[in-house]
């Protein structure tokens, strides 16, 4: 994720590591350990810059305590280089029960915020989902995604205009492409 010329990159563990380019060709790097890190289960693949947090948001790809009725969202303040637990957690009942099943473990490959909606759009690819919630996690929608199709979703992004793109790494003997679905709401 690129934000203020600076690219964030989640490691599975929670740890986040930075990389700038500076003058003649200069590459400087860091690295925020997360918290107990190597020593929990924890695993994180989906991490969005929230501008009203004034935060990087990680997504529980599968933790400790999340099980199948939660994802727990944790924050990551950039100028400070600090992790805040818990800064919302996602409820599964409800986007399980409009899918018709009991229960639902959610596990987010990939997030971005609809700059046209101000809605989070958060990818599972595991589920072939795109869960809609507001930014506090409380969810609005949900959009199946049609396997054929998304073969391996686990990218996400938007435009400017509120046009999405999903990239598909592809499985086997699937392709990898980016998708680009334009936003019907342009315009109005």
């Amino acid at each position: 994720m690129l934000h203020d010329s600076i690219f964030y990159i989640l490691i599975s563990n929670g740890d986040i590591e930075t990389i700038q380019f500076g003058d003649a060709d200069s590459v400087i790097t860091d690295k925020s350990k997360f918290e107990g890190g190597g020593k929990t289960v924890n695993e994180f693949e989906a991490m969005y810059y929230d501008d009203s947090l004034q935060q990087l948001v990680l997504l529980c790809k599968n933790c400790d305590g999340d099980g199948s009725k939660a994802v727990s969202a944790w924050g990551y303040t950039i100028s400070t280089k600090a992790y805040t637990s818990l800064v919302y957690a996602i409820d599964t009942e409800p986007i399980a029960k409009k899918l018709g099943v009991d229960k639902l473990k959610l596990r987010p490959s990939a997030a971005a915020i609809n700059p046209v909606t101000n809605e989070l759009y958060i990818l599972s690819s595991l589920s072939k989902l795109i869960v809609v919630t507001n930014r506090k996690g409380k969810f609005i929608d949900l959009y199946e995604l049609d396997p054929g199709i998304y073969t391996q979703p686990e990218g996400i992004a938007f435009t400017p205009d509120g046009d999405l793109i999903i990239s598909n790494e592809g499985l086997e003997n699937g392709l990898q492409n980016i998708l680009i679905i334009r936003n019907k709401r342009k315009g109005l």
